[in-house]
């Protein structure tokens, strides 16, 4: 096989690789991560058709795979997989058990389809891998899977939040919109407080209760980056917590 045939073969399941794992690809974001032209990727989705992949083009979308269509796991290369492994030393100082369990759990996964011989190398490479143990093992909260969970179905939380100010407690219900880690190593997640009808920042290990509620919200419009830019414009200290 020649270097270009190569070179394509490999582009082909990266592209197959990335409509498993969006829900929407248009050709330009495809063509800009492969460096190529949106005509090449064209032809590279019209080649997968072929092949007999399910690939449905929406209209004015994107590209996408039929619903309940799987491919075999792809293969990890073995930078890939010690990337994951190191990953995994760093994720244990975490200050959020459930994200703790999550990864774990993930990573054994991945490691249930490597290759033999690429095992081993990752086996050696974890026994090779030391955090300093000055760095403590702050699991301070253990909600962050919950709360994920909730961000990405639309469902509104209950919380008891007890207030870094004065330590006063209070019940709210919060619509969760995205995850900030701050400079103290605190996980936050920035919702819309119904109670305060306005975003605010709540810091993980401040929150003394959480429920799930069978009451969904609408997708918020604002940005992550808006709202950041927004509240170091008004605040100086997007680091603190304002709940």
């Amino acid at each position: 096989m020649e270097g270009n045939d190569r070179k394509r073969l490999s582009r082909l399941t990266a592209i197959l690789t990335t409509l498993q794992t969006k829900r929407i690809v248009t050709a330009l974001s495809l063509a800009k991560n492969f460096d190529v032209s949106v005509r090449t990727i064209y032809r590279d989705i019209i080649a997968l058709q072929q092949a007999g992949v399910p690939i449905l083009a929406e209209e004015r979308k994107g590209y996408t795979l039929v619903e309940g269509y799987r491919i075999p796991p792809v293969m990890f290369t073995e930078g890939e997989a010690n990337a994951c492994i190191t990953v995994e030393q760093l994720v244990q100082k975490n200050s959020d058990s459930s994200l703790i369990k999550e990864y774990t759990a993930a990573v054994t996964k991945i490691k249930a389809v490597l290759l033999y011989s690429t095992k081993n190398k990752v086996e050696l490479l974890s026994e090779r891998i030391a955090i300093s143990p000055i760095l403590p093992n702050r699991n301070t909260s253990n909600s962050l899977a919950l709360i994920q969970n909730a961000l990405t179905n639309f469902n509104v939380l209950k919380i008891t939040y007890q207030s870094a100010q004065n330590n006063d407690e209070t019940i709210r219900n919060i619509e969760p919109f995205a995850f900030y880690y701050n400079l103290q190593e605190n996980w936050l997640v920035i919702a819309f407080c119904q109670l305060r009808n306005d975003y605010r920042m709540f810091r993980l290990d401040r929150i003394l209760k959480i429920e799930t509620l069978e009451i969904s919200f609408e997708p918020h419009q604002l940005t992550l980056k808006d709202f950041l830019a927004t509240k170091a414009k008004n605040f100086k200290m997007p680091d603190i917590p304002l709940s």
